[in-house]
């Protein structure tokens, strides 16, 4: 089956009339096409992102609750390791893929001609902002760019990526540095990095999707939740505190003021967050050599998935990993630092300061 065959399948007048949303991230720009009401909710997400028309790099279009029948045959693509249960199935065409997010219902066309978000949409916004990410990596990564599963801020003079175990306080880490005046918000969870000197940054507009714990923990972030919720955090011991998952989308420009977000900048930092809330040990930033630890460039390393169509044309298989070496030559020049010790946001912030006084 081609791709062609798979949107003739598909319903695309719902998109008549619709204005494009434009987004631009460093010298990437996107068109994305959706009908109400989702397009106010989009536009809204990506306030920080909003470009005038031009010449896209890619379109997305968006098909609120439309399907394919018969379903394909679709392929269960393996979680990473250490995540389980059901989260995306493919089915290959002969010039693209298509992609189904198992709990959701929402799957996607991707093809070199042609990306379409279909299902359940509305219902699911996150999924087609997710997708819309996802385009910004592809190209990039297609570039020679690495993804990293981490977070980074800056002041145009140097970043500081964050990277580090999920559930790390790789989020809080971030947002307690923003408090450093005349820093910039990079990105929360993706940061793309491109080999130079200084090697480039680049982030996403994806928010920062915060637990209660983080805002509990952040006067400026109280107001993005009741007073009784927060009496009710507040309320909890502090491992349970920790671990609860509840997600809130942060919008940086809002809490923090405008020219607070800033998607690139010369990357000349790095932490890897190895700290224990268990710990009895000080808190302290050792340099280290990124070559002479595994166990923190794989906390740095993040696979692209199944939406990874390489420049040969081919897609990323199961179970294929990135290249080690990919990420060593990109962060080459970047010093490297592991966060040891206790978990302590305080001192964090402290370091942050001493970072970025320097001339």
């Amino acid at each position: 089956m081609r791709t062609d065959e798979v949107l003739d399948r598909l319903d695309f007048s719902a998109l008549d009339g619709s204005e494009p949303i434009h987004l631009a991230v460093g010298h990437l720009r996107l068109a994305l096409i959706c009908a109400e009401p989702l397009r106010s909710i989009l536009a809204d997400y990506f306030s920080d992102a909003l470009d005038a028309p031009g010449n896209p790099d890619a379109t997305v279009e968006v098909l609120d609750g439309q399907t394919l029948t018969p379903a394909p045959d679709w392929v269960d693509w393996a979680r990473e390791p250490g995540k389980t249960g059901r989260k995306d199935a493919i089915f290959d065409l002969e010039d693209g893929r298509l992609v189904h997010k198992v709990r959701t219902g929402v799957s996607f066309v991707q093809s070199p001609e042609r990306l379409v978000a279909f299902g359940p949409a509305a219902e699911h916004p996150n999924q087609v902002i997710n997708f819309v990410n996802t385009q910004f990596l592809n190209i990039c990564q297609r570039q020679g760019w690495q993804i990293c599963h981490a977070a980074a801020l800056g002041n145009g003079r140097r970043s500081l990526g964050i990277a580090g175990l999920s559930g790390g306080g790789k989020s809080t880490s971030v947002l307690r540095l923003m408090d450093i005046d005349g820093l910039a918000y990079i990105t929360g969870d993706r940061l793309l990095v491109r080999k130079g000197t200084p090697p480039d940054a680049l982030g996403i507009p994806k928010l920062p999707r915060i637990n209660p714990g983080t805002i509990h923990g952040n006067p400026r972030l109280h107001g993005m939740l009741d007073n009784v919720r927060r009496a009710e955090l507040a309320a909890m011991p502090g491992e349970a505190l920790w671990k609860l998952e509840e997600k809130h989308d942060l919008h940086v420009g809002q809490v923090y003021g405008t020219g607070r977000v800033c998607f690139e900048g010369p990357l000349t930092h790095f932490w890897v967050l190895n700290w224990h809330r268990d710990s009895d040990t000080p808190m302290a930033v050792e340099p280290v050599m990124l070559a002479d630890r595994p166990d923190l460039l794989a906390a740095i390393m993040k696979s692209p998935g199944p939406f990874y169509q390489k420049p040969t044309g081919a897609f990323l298989t199961d179970g294929e990993r990135p290249d080690p070496q990919g990420y060593l030559d990109a962060l080459e020049g970047v010093d490297i630092f592991e966060i040891r010790g206790k978990l302590d946001f305080d001192a964090l912030f402290d370091a942050g300061q001493a970072l970025f006084a320097e001339t």
